[in-house]
């Protein structure tokens, strides 16, 4: 049994909430980046006027890691238009990623954004929905799980705030652009059948508790499958090469593509 609480999300008529994952701005260049930031920051625009809310679900940086008093440098573009939303009464939620775990409360403070670190739970419009970004969960990659939970503890990021920010973020972009997405083609992350993972995971949870709607990223597929009788796992693929996203209508959730 999902023990964090089960948090609501109001809609109105006529509106939609939103969901998209792995933007991981910051690959494979800074010119290329930017790029793929205008394009985010158009398809804010477009969803703006009929969004409820806007859920970004992981890896929206390839790295990210907030000093005490220092940011990193980029994505302006994409904050000043959360800001945007945010003060026009849109909610705005983010939950953390692998590329981006280290975000701590810059984005709340800032921008007013609401920062989840872990699968949460929310009723919208009379349905359950289960949404994380997905990395560590389901059976297998124990070295993963096991990397995470020391990425994640204090003495961890105190030793990482210890170094310059010029030696931390040089690090930190050297790996981002050896990264597995950095380097990808589209088409080159397979679909695993009954291996899928967070598939797996989504239906152990559903033999436990049921959800209308399972909301993950990380896997870089957009992926639409059942789970048990009446639940859905939706994976929202990612943005470097397929552009994809949820709109979730108060009655139906569909996976789309903005071109």
């Amino acid at each position: 049994m999902l023990t964090q609480s089960l948090l609501s999300v109001p809609l109105l008529p006529g509106k939609s909430v939103y969901f998209a994952s792995d933007f991981h701005l910051g690959v494979p260049d800074d010119h290329t980046s930017r790029l793929r930031e205008r394009k985010i920051v158009r398809w804010l625009d477009a969803v703006a006027p009929t969004a409820g809310a806007i859920f970004l679900v992981g890896d929206i940086f390839d790295f990210w890691f907030e000093y005490r008093h220092t940011i990193p440098k980029g994505f302006i573009r994409l904050q000043g238009k959360l800001a945007q939303l945010s003060d026009a009464g849109i909610p705005v939620v983010f939950f953390t990623g692998n590329h981006d775990m280290w975000m701590f409360g810059y984005f709340t403070e800032e921008l007013n954004v609401h920062i989840h670190r872990a699968p949460q739970q929310f009723m919208i419009a009379g349905k359950k929905f289960l949404i994380g970004h997905g990395d560590g969960l389901g059976p297998g990659d124990r070295r993963y799980k096991a990397l995470k939970k020391l990425f994640r503890s204090s003495v961890a990021q105190w030793l990482f705030a210890r170094l310059h920010p010029n030696l931390g973020m040089g690090i930190a972009h050297t790996w981002s652009r050896n990264s597995r997405l950095a380097n990808n083609k589209k088409g080159e992350d397979k679909f695993l059948g009954e291996d899928e993972w967070l598939w797996t995971y989504c239906r152990e949870v559903e033999s436990r508790e049921h959800h209308d709607y399972y909301i993950f990223g990380h896997r870089h597929l957009p992926l639409d499958l059942p789970v048990g009788e009446s639940g859905r796992y939706i994976n929202l693929g990612e943005w470097v090469n397929h552009y994809t996203y949820g709109q979730f209508d108060g009655a139906e959730l569909t996976l789309k593509t903005f071109e």
